[in-house]
């Protein structure tokens, strides 16, 4: 019974012993098929965040250098803290696997 909760319950003047399975959750999603630029992040976040786009993308290069940015180096940037703030919460979604930015269907 490793691995199992016991939860005890009086039902009348006899114990009744109830098992529950644990309760395993698995974040680890598969890698994205589409490639995801900076430009794409940050219009996926919104908020006026994506008006910072193009500074980012001369300054950092590409969204796996994005990932690990810190809050100083936007900063530096000049980026003001509401968008930092945005930024680096998204880019912990996404590393996560929690959030993906919403990519429009290209019409043919």
């Amino acid at each position: 019974m490793a691995g199992f909760w016991r939860h005890f319950t009086a039902v009348g003047r006899q114990a009744v012993v109830l098992l529950s399975p644990p309760a395993v959750r698995f974040y680890r999603t598969p890698p994205y098929l589409v490639k995801v630029g900076i430009p794409d992040f940050l219009n996926g976040v919104g908020n006026g965040v994506e008006a910072h786009a193009a500074k980012l993308e001369t300054e950092v290069g590409d969204l796996d250098k994005l990932m690990v940015i810190r809050t100083l180096r936007l900063k530096k940037l000049g980026i003001p803290c509401k968008h930092r703030k945005l930024i680096l919460k998204f880019t912990q979604k996404y590393r996560m696997g929690l959030w993906r930015p919403r990519m429009d269907l290209q019409k043919n």
